[in-house]
């Protein structure tokens, strides 16, 4: 029987956002909190992994994000135990949040300011920020669901490449951003359209998605996080 190979998608542990602010592509660590929390996250995915005879890739995939990069090493930190975790991280551009271009960190308010002073742009939809197709008129903007089809493109490459190597059930470790990943499995078939609004991930617990032999997905372990409000944000 051939080997599994197995996607953990891990969102990073809670970091302290600016106040309405859409970007996340924001520079900030890890709270405390979310270091004591991610610690007690990899406890109980190490404990699945020996229950399930599962072994771990060799490397880690990561955001360049600084707050994914830290969630990615207290995983490798703990299930690795390697003298130099941050050598087993490979971090990838390609595993960002949706990112807004030239508007990047500003506020919702200075944001929707521009286009409105700008004479040729129309006035975002008043769900803009959770609004799955728009894209902001912007040079570097990009729509939740480009985000999503380029974190599903890097997934695909990366576990079609680990499907060829493994001659065990391996798992492979995702480090990125909810909206992200939620876009990504819909472009992989994992999640419906309607699903994208209803759903959420909760910090650092994996969501596991395996790869079968057809290149085609399925979700089997770790649940979504079920959203109180819509509001398309990391």
């Amino acid at each position: 029987m051939r080997a599994r190979t197995i996607a953990a998608l891990i969102r990073h542990g809670e970091y302290q956002q600016q106040a309405d602010t859409p970007s996340a592509h924001q520079p900030y660590a890890l709270t405390a909190q979310a270091k004591a929390d991610v610690h007690d996250e990899v406890d109980s995915f190490s404990a699945l992994l020996d229950k399930h005879a599962l072994e771990i890739a060799h490397r880690v995939d990561s955001s360049n994000m600084l707050r994914a990069w830290q969630t990615a090493m207290i995983y490798v930190e703990k299930l690795y135990q390697h003298e130099m975790p941050s050598k087993l991280i490979d971090s990838y551009d390609a595993l960002a949040e949706r990112g807004l271009g030239a508007v990047a960190n500003m506020t919702i308010q200075q944001i929707e300011k521009v286009i409105v002073e700008d004479p040729r742009y129309q006035e975002p939809p008043q769900n803009w920020k959770s609004d799955s197709h728009y894209c902001l008129p912007f040079q570097g903007a990009e729509s939740l669901m480009q985000a999503g089809e380029r974190v599903a493109a890097h997934l695909q490459q990366q576990m079609h490449k680990l499907r060829a190597e493994a001659s065990v059930d391996t798992v492979k470790l995702f480090i990125g951003h909810g909206a992200a990943f939620r876009h990504a499995a819909f472009h992989l078939g994992i999640l419906e359209f309607e699903q994208l609004a209803q759903f959420s991930m909760f910090h650092a617990r994996p969501v596991l998605i395996e790869y079968l032999d057809d290149g085609s997905w399925r979700h089997i372990g770790g649940d979504w996080k079920i959203r109180n409000a819509v509001n398309g944000l990391d």
